[in-house]
């Protein structure tokens, strides 16, 4: 068995091409609009973030690990306690643009735990601009406290633009997120109405401006989007701030 690790390892240095790694660590704080704190209990938080990504010439990864709450205990009776998430997203190359995709998030806290898989395929199109966009379509898995199985399907998009204003260097960045045809019990009570997330289909996503202030630090405001997601059945939105370390 080791000699067929070490085999694969060593055919995959052969043919792989490092085309870029970055790497950073920051510091965020989440507020949640006065409407959405009108509709639901959620409340403000800051987390601490460290992500990173790299690309090859067969495919693409990146993800992140954020610390939620990291002045609270992680036992807490309220939705203030310590939360740990973690996402990663890789695409396998294929030939034109398209590609294998796989995507999973995790959260984990004292009173739920929330594991999503999606696999499926996508497509990746760029220019010389500063501009890229990957779309991509998958079958969806759900494992948390409250369901185990396939939870319908999801589409969304990562896309980025890099531009220049007054000298200084911006970029704005989306992703988004649309599940549909999710299990519907899940979503319902057993008198119909529903509950939690609420309904088939969900929205989730982030469109965010960040201004490139050196090669080490970098500042944004974000904009933070769900609707049938996060729990609740309403639309909710925030505004994160977020100052970024580049390694």
């Amino acid at each position: 068995m080791k000699d067929i690790l070490m085999i694969m390892l060593l055919t995959t240095s052969l043919y792989s091409e490092t085309l870029y790694t970055f790497s950073d660590v920051s510091v965020n704080y989440l507020d949640w609009t006065h409407t959405t704190e009108t509709k639901t209990s959620q409340t403000d938080f800051g987390y601490f973030t460290l992500e990173g990504g790299a690309g090859w010439n067969w495919g693409e990864f990146y993800g992140n690990i954020n610390l939620e709450n990291p002045n609270k205990e992680y036992k807490e009776e309220d939705d203030n306690s310590q939360r740990y998430t973690a996402f990663g997203d890789f695409d396998i190359s294929l030939k034109d643009g398209w590609r294998i995709h796989l995507q999973n998030f995790y959260l984990n806290s004292d009173s739920f735990y929330v594991n999503d898989f999606v696999v499926g395929g996508g497509y990746k199109f760029q220019n010389q601009q500063g501009f890229w966009i990957r779309p991509f379509l998958g079958v969806h898995f759900t494992n948390d406290t409250y369901y185990n199985g396939f939870n319908g399907y999801m589409t969304g998009w990562t896309f980025n633009y890099d531009f220049h204003l007054f000298d200084e260097k911006f970029s704005l960045f989306q992703w988004n997120e649309i599940e549909f045809m999710r299990e519907k019990n899940f979503y319902q009570n057993s008198d119909g109405n529903p509950t939690g997330d609420g309904s088939i289909w969900g929205l989730n996503g982030d469109i965010s401006l960040w201004w490139h202030i050196n090669k080490k630090f970098v500042a944004g405001v974000q904009y933070r989007y769900a609707q049938h997601k996060l729990g609740y059945i309403q639309y909710q939105s925030a505004f994160i701030y977020t100052l970024k370390y580049n390694f």
